[in-house]
């Protein structure tokens, strides 16, 4: 039973603990970004895509509708033509926002040291192979 790995407390760490699967899901660049951008209110889909950079519809259409599915982000079909469709957080979807908006901060305060890590890295990974 998957339950078991998690009968203690729930171990992240755990390939058959449900808080993977939670963990996978919001671990998800594409999940943190729209959390993040829905954090914000209601917004449409068609907004949403010019948004976010670099994703494919079906790559936005997938994470919501997996968002749907795990219960943080609803969406509402309104009957006009054309049909406008609108996504939102839920209740559960809210208690992302703190966490998502803490990682999306320090992305932003810590870009240039990660820039300057990777140059370090790049230099003396060409100076190894050049001497190799």
């Amino acid at each position: 039973m998957v339950r078991k790995a998690c009968a203690l407390a729930p171990n992240v760490l755990s390939a058959q603990c449900p808080t993977r699967q939670a963990l996978d899901l919001i671990a998800d660049k594409w999940t943190t970004l729209l959390i993040y951008l829905l954090s914000r209110g209601k917004q449409r889909y068609g907004d949403l895509h010019r948004q976010v950079g670099g994703i494919s519809q079906k790559m936005l259409t997938q994470t919501l509708r997996k968002l749907e599915r795990d219960g943080l982000v609803s969406r509402h079909i309104y009957p006009e033509v054309p049909p406008r469709t609108e996504y939102e957080l839920t209740r559960l979807g809210h208690t992302l926002i703190e966490p998502m908006g803490a990682l999306c901060d320090w992305a932003g305060a810590h870009l240039s040291e990660l820039e300057q890590a990777r140059k370090r890295y790049d230099h003396f990974q060409k100076k190894a192979t050049l001497s190799a």
